[in-house]
């Protein structure tokens, strides 16, 4: 099995979900970090993956997704035209991706894209069972029973993970499991900066994916004047042709991100052993990385 780690996503679970109190020796927050860590060893642990990978966002807010729908995470902009990111997080995103590398973790990111590609790229190339680890729910439009694909959704802070499967999808949304992508479209997502359909909510959505089955499917259905659509339904879906005509391509991850070839084996030892015990005694993590190597079977 191979497993994803949607990286910013875990790291941003790790701060909001372990006090800023815990700090490396010379009192500079390391809470992010540390939560990190546990939460890989625990995943390791718990699930034996034959592979691992911790995708980064290389671009958060890539061009092609902008161009598209311009609203697209403008709320998370900050003054400088950067992520708005808490002030104590930053440093440890740059401590977190030296632990990675020192112990020979793969961490890959590809310029003019997202984690989600990278992940998107990842599960599409894998020839076996996937877990993808992430808080954000853009990433069950990528679970599929048939191969199989899951996300370990991390519902809050580090420790509490649910299995998503399409029955899941479908118990929280009433949707076809592999719908979501569709189904995000036409309600929007306002954490995302998408506007969706207006006037079509989390129900009316619903409903629509699932008489239909796809977007494709219920927009020939509207074109056609199909009576299983009120008149209502059809004005609002003509309305917002031109968002649902990009919306899509915004709203589904990249299968085909140019992720390079990389060796994605659980390391047998730190790639590199000193940086990481420096690391360590310099941040204070040498408990957390510990269980990591302990879940790694790394020899003491």
């Amino acid at each position: 099995m191979l497993l994803l780690l949607d990286t910013p996503s875990l790291y941003y679970r790790a701060f909001y979900g372990v006090p800023e109190s815990v700090t490396a020796p010379d009192g500079t927050p390391v809470n992010a970090v540390r939560g990190l860590l546990d939460m890989i060893a625990t995943l390791v642990r718990e699930h034996s993956p034959g592979g691992l990978a911790a995708c980064m966002d290389a671009d958060w807010r890539p061009a092609f997704r902008v161009a598209a729908i311009p609203s697209y995470k403008t709320h998370r902009l900050a003054a400088d035209g950067g992520e708005e990111t808490p002030e104590t997080l930053v440093p440890q995103i740059t401590v977190i991706e030296q632990v990675l590398d020192a112990a020979g973790i793969a961490r890959i990111g590809v310029a003019g894209y997202e984690a989600d590609d990278v992940i998107g790229t990842f599960t599409a190339r894998s020839a076996g069972p996937v877990d993808i680890v992430t808080g954000d729910r853009d990433l069950f439009q990528l679970v599929d029973d048939a191969r199989p694909v899951r996300v370990l959704y991390t519902v809050r802070g580090i420790k509490n993970i649910q299995p998503v499967d399409e029955a899941a999808v479908t118990g929280r949304y009433g949707i076809p499991g592999r719908c979501y992508a569709d189904f995000a479209v036409l309600r929007g997502d306002p954490s995302d900066g998408l506007p969706g359909v207006p006037g079509v909510g989390d129900k009316t959505a619903a409903a629509l994916i699932t008489r239909f089955g796809s977007l494709p499917a219920l927009l020939e259905a509207a074109d056609g004047d199909d009576p299983a659509l009120t008149r209502a339904q059809r004005a609002r879906l003509a309305a917002a042709r031109d968002y649902l005509a990009v919306a899509p391509a915004v709203v589904r991850v990249a299968p085909d991100a140019p992720v390079p070839e990389t060796d994605l084996s659980l390391p047998a030892a730190p790639r590199d052993p000193d940086a990481l015990a420096s690391l360590g005694e310099r941040y204070g993590l040498a408990s957390p990385l510990k269980r990591l190597a302990a879940a790694l079977g790394w020899q003491a």
